[in-house]
Formats: C-alpha cells, sequence, structure tokens
C-alpha cells in the first residue's frame, strides 16, 4: 500500500513536469520542448520540476540566454512563477485520487483502466492550468482525449461505460453546454443592446462545449447528466467567492468580466469519473 502511493506520487510528479512543460508552449501554438524559463532560457535539469527550483532557489535563469521564438508573457524578471510547483502539487494529488477510487471499488479495477486513469488525470490538470493562464481549453488537447475515451469504453467497459452510454453522454454534453453557448451570444446582443456599448465576452467558449463533451464520454449518460448539475453549482460557487474576493481586496468587479470556466467542469469530471456511484446515489438517490 505504501510503496503503491510512493509510486503514484512519483508518477504525479513527473506528470505534473510535463504538464507544465505543454502548459508554456501549446497556447503559444508552439511544439513541445524542454522546459523553459519564460524569457527562452534553457532551465537546468535541477530546475526542469517547479519544487525543486523552488527549493534549489532555481527560479530564474542565473546566465539568461533570451530566445524570443520561445519566450512566454511575462512582467519582471524572467522568474518561474508558483503556477510550477501548484501544478506538480494538483497532479499528484489527481493521481492520488485516482488510486484511491480504484481501491474503493466492489469490482477490482484493471491495470490498464488505472493508467487510463492516471493519463486523464494529467489531461484534466493540463486544461485547468491553460484555461485558467490563457481562458482557452485548445482542440488540439481535447481532440485526441476524445479519442482515447472512445477507445477506453470500446476496450475497458466495466467499471467505465459502454460504446453506446460514452457516445450518448457526450452527446448530452456537447448539445445542452452548445444551448448554453449559443445563448451566451443572444444574452450578451441583448444586455449590450440594453447598456449602449459593445459586449466582447461570451459565458461560454466553445472550448467548454468540447470538455463537456469529452466528459460524457467519460462517464456516460446519467453520470454527465449529474456532472452538468455539479458544473453549474460550481460555477456559482466560484464566481460568488470572486465576487467576494474583489470586494475584500477592496477592487470593484466589473460586469461581464471573463471567468474561466473549465476548472469547474473539470472539477465535475474528476467526481463522477472516480466517484459517480455514491455521488449519483447521494445526489439522485438511485
Amino acid at each position: 500500500m505504501l510503496l503503491e502511493v510512493v509510486i503514484v506520487i512519483l508518477i504525479g510528479w513527473i506528470a505534473g513536469i510535463v504538464v507544465n512543460a505543454l502548459a508554456d508552449e501549446l497556447p503559444y501554438r508552439r511544439n513541445p520542448t524542454l522546459p523553459l524559463y519564460p524569457d527562452g532560457t534553457p532551465r537546468p535539469i535541477t530546475a526542469w520540476s517547479g519544487m525543486t527550483a523552488f527549493l534549489l532557489n532555481q527560479r530564474k535563469p542565473e546566465t539568461p540566454q533570451p530566445n524570443p521564438e520561445r519566450e512566454r508573457i511575462y512582467e519582471g524578471e524572467p522568474r518561474l512563477s508558483w503556477r510550477y510547483p501548484l501544478t506538480e502539487i494538483l497532479t499528484i494529488f489527481l493521481m492520488l485520487l485516482a488510486l484511491n477510487a480504484s481501491q474503493q471499488m466492489e469490482t477490482p479495477v484493471p491495470t490498464l483502466q488505472l493508467v487510463l486513469w492516471f493519463i486523464y488525470m494529467a489531461i484534466l490538470a493540463l486544461i485547468i492550468v491553460i484555461d485558467i493562464e490563457h481562458k482557452l481549453i485548445l482542440f488540439v488537447v481535447i481532440v485526441p482525449s476524445c479519442i482515447l475515451a472512445i477507445v477506453d469504453a470500446l476496450i475497458l467497459p466495466v467499471p467505465q461505460p459502454n460504446i453506446q452510454d460514452a457516445l450518448i453522454g457526450a452527446a448530452i454534453g456537447f448539445g445542452t453546454f452548445y444551448l448554453f453557448y449559443r445563448g451566451g451570444f443572444l444574452f450578451t446582443y441583448i444586455m449590450g443592446k440594453m447598456r449602449g456599448q459593445e459586449i466582447n465576452t461570451v459565458a461560454f467558449g466553445y472550448g467548454d462545449v468540447m470538455m463537456i463533451t469529452l466528459t460524457g464520454l467519460l462517464v456516460g449518460t446519467i453520470h454527465v447528466i449529474v456532472a452538468l448539475f455539479l458544473t453549474v453549482i460550481f460555477g456559482a460557487i466560484g464566481a460568488l467567492l470572486y465576487i467576494i474576493a474583489r470586494s475584500v481586496l477592496g477592487s470593484r468587479y466589473r460586469a461581464f468580466t471573463a471567468l474561466p470556466y473549465g476548472p469547474y467542469i473539470v472539477a465535475a469530471t474528476v467526481i463522477m469519473l472516480l466517484y459517480g456511484q455514491p455521488v449519483r446515489y447521494a445526489l439522485m438517490g438511485f
């Protein structure tokens, strides 16, 4: 048991390093590379990990070698932000959740299924990081993930949904959020006319539509309905906390401020993927 936990922590740590590297490059439509500082300077191997970079005081390059083709948006010194260690911690946490869920199942979880869960956890961590930083959910991440989820449903229908259930779940998720997506344009158009100003933000991006489609493929018909409910609840709580935090910090909330919705979808996805049955019983009674 202890050995399993240690191995999963190590896997999560390495996956977190990979997630950080991908989050640095994919939003800029660039091919992944070895970890770099924000100015494009290569990071020494001891600083590939955000945690070791912080522990060894290697958050910024000792000898800067700026590379305009690889630099990212940053302010001040090309210093690694707290995103790097926090992402590794998040990925480790998600991996441990997957391990815990596999041990709580009434029927044994196949090793291949657990491996796929670990992959999903890394993908979902990547989606969270990119959406928070750039307000983007990238097709280059979502499309391969959807393909993997379909293959998963084909070859491992237990405890995951079978292929029919997965496709119906995807259709429900896509259809529901697509209506929200199109309705968001109508809402902002009407509000813009009422306020006499142009509003360029929308409630949902198309990336959110694709993300909930992935959720449907992963969790199936009934569980995606619960995931939709949880997403709305989490989003409302998150927006309320954001407004409260702005007020406490002395910053006034501005209407139609774009807030990333992906993390709430991811949270609902993780819950329903790993703990779907007990959550469904608690909320729906069956």
